[in-house]
């Protein structure tokens, strides 16, 4: 039996926050959402939270006074841009509530983290644990930022605010924002390819997956821990992308590019738009091609002891399920 009742969420207009809004409600508990605009109040509240008028840039204690935990989903994820946004939402803004949960007696702090911290594009990563070092320089903004949020998460736990860590790779399900939508908008402007054939192996979390262990965090758990999250099994990233795909009835071209050839270019053209200040992203990142030209794959032994985590929802389940909505 969960003894938290009352949950202030972050990011609840977001996909993986709006998922976890909907778990807290159908578990039982009250859930408060941090909402920055009428629209993000709507959504929120349409999933059954109680909007919470605040941002990451101004949060104070007032706002999650009479919270017992707090789950962060919110963050400033993209592939390409300036650090200023990421270190302001990731970094700052993270630390922000941090000090409005302590301050409000909020007992227990549940960080959604990213296996990215420890990508740099330069090496593959298999099987990793929790005991794989965070690397002391990151290329990318997004995994330089997520990396000290999480470092400054887990170093606030203290007796009576219990702060912890998950990390899911991959997360893919129902409302997803990312995933489809950017292989369909890259067929329909021709320039989908797979790199190196798609052969690179990964790890995935479907949404409902992390969720469980979100939830299972809210009791469970060692404060100051990182737990890695994810699916059972593995697939590469041609088998997952193409099934995801398909459940939408788009299939996806067979060309394929080396990534030897498209690391140097994704650099080329980052500095390129950089100098010329473009608004738009490149059509090729090299935070896109590190995250899926090299095999990353994580070991969830840890939240299986500790937390107590099963998957849910296998991928076979998931599939058709994004097939039958």
């Amino acid at each position: 039996m969960i003894w938290l009742v009352v949950v202030f969420v972050t990011g609840g207009s977001g996909f993986v926050g709006g998922h976890v809004i909907e778990g807290l409600v159908a578990a039982g508990h009250e859930v408060r959402a941090m909402a920055r605009s009428a629209a993000s109040e709507a959504k929120v509240a349409r999933y059954g939270a109680t909007p919470v008028a605040c941002g990451l840039d101004d949060v104070a204690a007032e706002a999650l006074r009479g919270c017992d935990a707090v789950i962060h989903a919110a963050a400033h994820v993209a592939d390409h841009g300036p650090r200023e946004p990421f270190w302001a939402v990731n970094v700052e803004g993270t630390t922000r509530l941090l000090g409005a949960a302590r301050g409000a007696g909020v007992r227990r702090f549940v960080h959604v983290g990213t296996e990215a911290i420890l990508i740099d594009g330069s090496r593959d990563l298999v099987d990793v644990d929790e005991t794989e070092p965070v690397p002391p320089r990151h290329r990318f903004h997004y995994a330089e930022t997520k990396a000290e949020a999480e470092r400054r998460v887990l170093a606030a736990d203290a007796q009576g605010f219990t702060t912890i860590s998950i990390r899911p790779r991959f997360v893919w399900g129902p409302r997803d924002e990312t995933i489809y939508p950017q292989l369909a908008r890259m067929v329909a402007a021709g320039t989908f390819a797979w790199i190196d054939g798609g052969r690179a192996r990964t790890s995935t979390t479907h949404v409902a997956n992390l969720v469980h262990a979100l939830l299972l965090a809210l009791e469970r758990g060692r404060g100051g821990e990182a737990y890695f999250i994810a699916d059972d099994g593995e697939r590469t990233m041609r088998e997952m992308l193409s099934a995801i795909a398909l459940t939408r009835g788009l299939k996806l071209p067979s060309r394929s590019l080396p990534s030897a050839l498209l690391r140097p270019a994704a650099r080329a053209l980052e500095r390129a738009w950089t100098t010329l200040r473009r608004a738009t992203p490149p059509p090729i990142t090299p935070f896109a091609v590190a995250i899926t030209s090299r095999t990353v794959t994580v070991n969830t032994d840890k939240a299986r002891r500790e937390l107590g985590y099963a998957p849910v929802v296998s991928v076979a389940e998931g599939l058709a399920a994004l097939r039958a909505s």
